[in-house]
């Protein structure tokens, strides 16, 4: 190919290749989304407050006193005690960490793990692309519940179970939107640009295809945060999630699942509402997020 057709190729790319939103037109696009604004702040002081529990935490985790047993809450326990006498409060800061350990991690190895898959379905298609998507509509058809508890009832319900368990079954939706994604693109122009310049497949998935998709795999992952603190409450609800002595906010939710009906019912109410704020949370910012990324978004 001659220097004149090159050039004229790089061209094209350079102006059909749709650009990421310069960092100071995101910041400004996510700062106009004034519920992501704030569910931001909320959630970050939410991490610090349980991550950093050790230190901010108004009595140690797990210091009981049995001649308290379950109070209301007051000046002394903000949120009461539970049947043991432990300060309510540090009990849900602590069980924290492990709740949003969680659902962290299995977002990021998630969206990982669905990005990549999706992608190489979406771009390379064939009888590959078809091999991923059956998989995925595999996973999608399994009752996702029974099969988790299955899995941690065999290999044990530790938190790194857990997350591994969650991932397995987590990535499916987010490669089902990443293949339709590029699906849309691998069509487009700026690709055609692309491979006429001699880049190779890897190239274009990576430096043309991905960036594009960063608004969709960033909404994805928040999505993908939410659901895996509502599934490991979920487990652990149950029963069949994180175990004594380790404690998250389904399983406090499954300790308190007794008091329904008594005057003890705050036991229940509390965790509860944390993992609401913190989903909600999560939600809001990827709007925010989704909004300040589409080049043709619409802020809030």
């Amino acid at each position: 190919m001659s220097g004149a057709g090159i050039a004229g190729r790089e061209e094209l790319l350079a102006e059909q290749d749709p650009q990421k939103a310069p960092t100071r037109q995101l910041l400004k696009g996510f700062l106009h989304h004034r519920l992501a604004v704030t569910s931001l702040i909320v959630l970050v002081l939410l991490l610090i407050a349980c991550f950093g529990a050790a230190w901010i935490a108004p009595y140690p985790q797990g210091q009981q006193d049995l001649l308290t047993g379950p109070t209301p809450p007051s000046g002394a326990h903000w949120l009461g005690t539970d049947e043991l006498g432990r300060d309510y409060l540090s009990e849900i800061l602590f069980s924290g960490q492990i709740s949003l350990a969680i659902g962290l991690a299995v977002a990021l190895l998630a969206t990982v793990v669905g990005t990549a898959l999706g992608a190489i379905a979406g771009y390379v298609g064939g009888w590959i692309g078809e091999l991923i998507m059956r998989i995925t509509d595999l996973f999608l058809i399994v009752p996702a519940i029974a099969l988790l508890a299955v899995i941690l009832q065999g290999l044990g319900p530790s938190p790194t179970t857990i997350v591994l368990a969650l991932t397995a079954l987590g990535w499916t939706y987010i490669a089902r939107v990443v293949r339709a994604q590029v699906l849309s693109l691998r069509e487009k122009d700026f690709i055609d640009a692309a491979r006429g310049i001699g880049a190779s497949g890897l190239r274009i998935l990576v430096s043309h295809l991905l960036p594009n998709l960063a608004g969709v795999i960033v909404v994805a992952m928040s999505l993908a945060v939410a659901s895996s603190i509502i599934a490991e409450s979920t487990l652990s609800f149950l029963g069949f999630g994180v175990q004594p002595p380790q404690t998250s906010w389904g399983s406090m939710l499954s300790q308190a699942a007794g008091y329904v009906g008594t005057p003890q019912v705050y036991l229940l109410y509390f965790p509860g509402l944390f993992i609401l704020v913190t989903v909600l949370c999560v939600n809001f910012i990827g709007d925010g997020l989704r909004d300040a990324l589409d080049p043709q978004g619409k802020n809030l």
